[in-house]
């Protein structure tokens, strides 16, 4: 018996905690792809009259509605949970879509968050609530819009414009299905979105590593 125990500490534990690990870096190495190729926002302009794309950058793409200022608690939660550690990545941005008439609301609030975190990467840009609308359905979503034009659910984009979210198994091999991370819950940004930003960075760190070593070769 005892020579049995010490036979399966010896082969069998090692084999067990081998793929134990080997799943859980598959499920940590890729974040999946919920919608292919959603619209490029380039029309849409800031205050300014500045645009933006999302080609080629990492987006988290949000919908405040046309309360703004009610909904400001959001940003917040948004502003410190996510975007202040990820927005020194060099291929980062935050886009908001927001109604147009809601544009002193966004100044007031990127005011107040100016005064405790560097806004560079922070932007709303402007559409008609039925481009919002129009916009939104072409990201082929679960969760829907409210009767504002906006959701406190969040997204990531990544530089292909693909919207990345869980799907599929989780590491417990149970089904998994996440479109966006809900801005109310610090929790939620915290734990789940957190971890699947950074997933996404590693995944084009890993890339640039990559492409550097052959052009070495």
């Amino acid at each position: 018996m005892k020579k049995n125990i010490v036979l399966f500490s010896l082969f069998i534990l090692p084999i067990v905690a081998y793929l134990f690990f080997a799943s859980g870096v598959h499920n940590f190495t890729h974040l999946p792809i919920v919608t292919k190729s959603i619209p490029d926002l380039s029309e849409w302009k800031t205050v300014k009259g500045e645009t933006f794309s999302l080609q080629d950058k990492i987006t988290i793409l949000a919908f405040p509605g046309t309360k703004v200022l009610y909904n400001k608690g959001d940003a917040f939660n948004l502003n410190q949970k996510i975007y202040d550690k990820v927005k020194d990545f060099k291929d980062f941005q935050l886009i908001y879509i927001a109604p147009i008439g809601t544009e002193a609301e966004t100044e007031q609030v990127k005011e107040e968050l100016s005064r405790i975190s560097d806004l560079s990467k922070w932007n709303y840009i402007f559409a008609t609530p039925q481009e919002i609308k129009e916009y939104y359905a072409t990201l082929n979503l679960v969760g829907q819009l409210d009767e504002n034009y906006g959701t406190p659910n969040v997204f990531i984009i990544d530089k292909e414009l693909n919207l990345r979210g869980r799907k599929g198994l989780n590491k417990k091999g149970e089904p998994e299905y996440k479109e966006g991370y809900n801005t109310i819950s610090a929790a939620d940004l915290h734990n789940e979105m957190g971890d699947d930003i950074k997933i996404i960075l590693a995944e084009y760190r890993l890339a640039l590593k990559k492409n550097s070593a052959d052009r070495k070769k």
